[in-house]
């Protein structure tokens, strides 16, 4: 059944993603998809897609800024990119995007309903419906400009869109998963991401079935002018409440995640048991599974720890996502948070992953099964490793940055740190 599975607030954020980071995003989000179908099956990776959580640990192993609205965009462009030369073996499609793009989906779906098989005009009412649900239907104070539309051959799908509120400089990322789904407009939501910021209209709760039978009616009778007429009555004559008003009982709590709006990662941010796993098993598993890393000085071992947190991407519970920011200790961030981006770690996480796929596909799966195995190592490991703390291992990364290749939009770690030393100040 569909159901609301959580919900965060998103700074808003602006900038741009660099193309030196968007071209690894689209390798590494392709190569994770492909994981995960291989592991689990196409419906699992949408429904993936559907849990907020794990969307935006996606988005942070990726190196993207770890807990801003710009994840929704850069992960779905990165897959939009990366899945359509790969239709053929995956048999998905990425329709949509941001402001121009989000008015192109339905045309988009009609034509990969006509190249597919599927009925593209009726999933072209669905993503209008469905953005028109999350726009009007539900009235929180946040106006759609992101939607996003992945459907699969057999017609199933997934929508991510967001909105935006630009007086709390917040976003809100919306989620809808066709498995289930049974009404547009009574509770059709995956999830919904964002913490409540006021009253909230919400006429697909199952509770306001009469309200929007009343609406039709009205309408019916009275027309659009003979409604303004009434609502401009009603607020000339208004009045305070009546004892006799009862309160509407309360939508029931959800758990919600909630994006901090400072830059920095803090250790406040990540489980640190986890943590301490993922960088045992790293160590453990390192040299039995990955000996050929290292054999790399320093950026192998490097890499193996990157590839810990990427396993648990592939292979985590729902429950291992709480704490999206963690994930960002695999790749860092463009904004140089929680440090630069390690290219060298990055593009051995890439070819480690992508070396896994080719001989997985060959019927050789030992490089896919040593990740489960680390995975399965960091659970089993986190209830009794030590490790360093947060700041400690933030401290460490961003001193080896620049043997690492580090970069952000900032520029060269190695460059900046020349500058700084020369007593030019950078950051």
């Amino acid at each position: 059944m569909t159901r609301r599975s959580g919900s965060a607030d998103l700074p808003l954020h602006g900038g741009y993603v660099p193309k030196w980071l968007a071209d690894r995003m689209t390798r590494l989000g392709v190569v994770i998809a492909q994981a995960v179908i291989l592991h689990y099956g196409r419906d699992e990776f949408l429904r993936r897609l559907s849990h907020p959580f794990w969307f935006q640990s996606f988005g942070a192993v990726m190196g993207m800024d770890w807990h801003s609205s710009g994840i929704t965009t850069s992960v779905l462009g990165a897959l939009k990119r990366g899945l359509k030369p790969l239709h053929g073996e995956l048999g998905l499609t990425v329709c949509g995007g941001r402001g121009k793009h989000s008015r192109r989906t339905p045309g988009e779906l009609t034509q990969a309903g006509e190249r597919v098989g599927f009925d593209g005009a009726a999933l072209a009412r669905a993503s209008r419906l469905v953005a028109k649900v999350d726009s009007a239907a539900v009235q929180d104070g946040f106006d759609l400009y992101l939607h996003g539309f992945v459907v699969a051959d057999d017609g199933h799908w997934v929508v991510v869109q967001q909105g935006m509120n630009g007086a709390r400089k917040q976003a809100r990322r919306y989620h809808w998963l066709s498995e289930g789904l049974k009404s547009f407009v009574n509770e059709p939501h995956a999830a919904i991401e964002g913490r409540s910021q006021g009253n909230i209209v919400n006429l697909t709760d199952r509770r306001a079935a009469a309200s929007r039978g009343k609406q039709i009616e009205l309408l019916a009778t009275l027309g659009p002018d003979g409604i303004a007429r009434e609502l401009a009555a009603i607020g000339a004559s208004a009045t305070a409440p009546m004892a006799s008003d009862v309160a509407p009982a309360p939508q029931p709590e959800l758990p919600f995640l909630v994006m901090p709006a400072h830059h920095e990662v803090r250790a406040s941010d990540i489980h640190l048991r986890r943590l301490h796993g993922n960088l045992a098993a790293a160590a453990e598993r390192g040299a039995a599974d990955f000996p050929e890393l290292l054999l790399t000085p320093g950026v192998g071992a490097r890499t193996v720890r990157a590839l810990a947190l990427v396993a648990e991407v592939v292979h985590g519970a729902p429950c291992r996502f709480s704490d999206p920011a963690r994930f960002s200790l695999a790749h860092g961030g463009k904004d140089r948070h929680p440090f630069p981006v390690p290219l060298k770690v990055y593009d051995e996480t890439i070819r480690v992953l992508k070396s896994a796929m080719q001989s997985a596909k060959l019927g050789q799966d030992e490089q896919l099964s040593a990740l489960a195995r680390l995975d399965r190592e960091s659970r089993r490991l986190e209830r009794a490793a030590s490790g360093p703390s947060v700041e400690a291992f933030i401290a460490q990364e961003r001193q080896a940055s620049p043997d690492y290749d580090g970069r952000s939009v900032f520029g060269w770690e190695r460059e900046l740190v020349s500058v700084a030393k020369g007593g030019g100040g950078a950051r």
